[in-house]
């Protein structure tokens, strides 16, 4: 979440990073956190007086007794216990204020950076670059969804007798194919330099409030209610809580993760085309990269995230570009945020398989992830992650951007790790 000194510095700056947010009544909101603000410096600036004076009496009474003023000091303890009183009142209404504060925080979105481009939706990103190789299909290219029936890669309507839509079954070279995947991402991870983490798959609410997916995205995430659990929507919840209420020292900075899991998300309201086979799926396989670094090096790191997810796509030879999210677009908690989309050449259209994003200290407040500079002051991280990546819509563009009259072809990269060059 944002911090206090963020807001009163540069209130207006602010502001103004909300509105490119499209945050609802940003003015207002902010303009509520600094009277609860005020309230708890007025507070405790009456609490430190009476503590002052409480400090004062104490000493007093005793010298008092000893003049034998026994009418004074008996005077002086009753202020004390008076005051002791007031105090008790004084530090609940400045409790009340600071958690009124911090709950209103929690529903403030993170401040874009001035690089940002102004923008409502998805229409209004820019088009930062475009690589890959041309594709040229068979005539009368198939969707993946067929082609994945044809060659008997991924059964969708054996996902729904078992869970419901969203949960398909992959199945012989299909299921190659994903683990594949997963472990060619994880070696190019190991090989950027990223240590390997495998951790839980459900996390309780801190973790989810600590890097923002609560509360904005509670209607989201799978609820266990029994256990006040979670099913984690990306690896980046549980791999980026290992930091939280953590201080570590500058030399250990950055630190680079990655991880595979299973990802889960409701996607609550999605219908329709976009939603046929693995293009939006509530269970799915990704591989995430996770960076905590210092505030100087932050934009060097995320630069150096953005080369290995394009270095990922050119190695599986997929046509691909990279948006620059404008402000309405982006994420609750993104300072910056860069999508990586594929094109599928049999649907026509482009595929998000990736976003890379830096929070600023947006989570590292939340989480209280925070690092000793070699003066020994400690300043809050900066915390960045990204997809890399994301396997249903790579397995889908892969499948339809590769089929030939005698098979799909397999991209060099991926062979030693399937097993096989062609799926026929």
């Amino acid at each position: 979440m944002l911090t206090i000194k963020q807001i009163t510095d540069n209130t207006e700056g602010v502001i103004r990073g909300l509105e490119k947010k499209h945050f609802k009544d940003a003015k207002a909101t902010i303009e509520q956190v600094l009277a609860f603000n005020d309230k708890r410096r007025s507070t405790q600036n009456l609490l430190d007086k009476n503590l002052a004076e409480v400090n004062s009496l104490s000493k007093s009474i005793g010298q008092l007794m000893k003049e034998g003023k026994k009418e004074e000091a008996e005077a002086a303890k009753t202020r004390v216990a008076e005051i002791k009183e007031t105090s008790k009142t004084l530090q609940a209404e400045m409790d009340k204020a600071q958690e009124d504060m911090n709950n209103l925080l929690y529903t403030i979105p993170n401040v874009p950076y001035d690089s940002v481009p102004e923008g409502a939706g998805a229409e209004d990103n820019v088009v930062e670059k475009m690589g890959g190789m041309e594709t040229e299909l068979p005539k009368n290219a198939l969707p993946h969804w067929e082609l994945a029936k044809k060659y008997d890669l991924i059964d969708f309507d054996l996902g729904v007798k078992i869970t419901g839509a969203g949960f398909p079954v992959y199945k012989g070279k299909g299921a190659r194919l994903q683990r594949a995947l997963i472990n060619f991402f994880l070696d190019e991870a190991r090989a950027s330099g990223y240590e390997e983490i495998m951790p839980p798959t459900v996390v309780n609410t801190a973790s989810g409030y600590g890097t923002g997916q609560l509360p904005d995205k509670e209607g989201q995430m799978y609820h266990c209610e029994a256990d006040d659990l979670y099913l984690i929507p990306t690896a980046e919840v549980p791999v980026t809580n290992i930091y939280r209420d953590v201080i570590l020292e500058e030399k250990q900075l950055p630190i680079k993760n990655c991880a595979y899991t299973q990802c889960f998300r409701r996607e609550a309201g999605s219908y329709g085309k976009d939603v046929r086979g693995l293009n939006r799926l509530h269970e799915f396989s990704k591989v995430e990269l996770v960076r905590i670094d210092k505030p100087e090096h932050s934009k060097q790191s995320h630069q150096e995230m953005l080369d290995h997810v394009e270095g990922l796509l050119k190695k599986l030879e997929l046509p691909y570009r990279i948006l620059r999210l404008c402000g309405g677009d982006m994420s609750f908690t993104a300072a910056l945020c860069f999508d990586f989309e594929v094109y599928s050449e049999a649907q026509q259209r482009w595929l998000e398989v990736s976003s890379v994003s830096n929070f600023d200290t947006y989570q590292a407040n939340r989480l209280k992830c925070r690092y000793r500079s070699a003066e020994k002051k400690t300043e809050l991280c900066h915390t960045l992650n990204g997809s890399a990546l994301a396997l249903p819509r790579i397995v889908a563009a892969l499948l339809e951007n590769n089929q030939t009259p005698e098979g799909i072809r397999i991209p060099k990269a991926l062979v030693p790790y399937c097993g096989f060059e062609m799926i026929d």
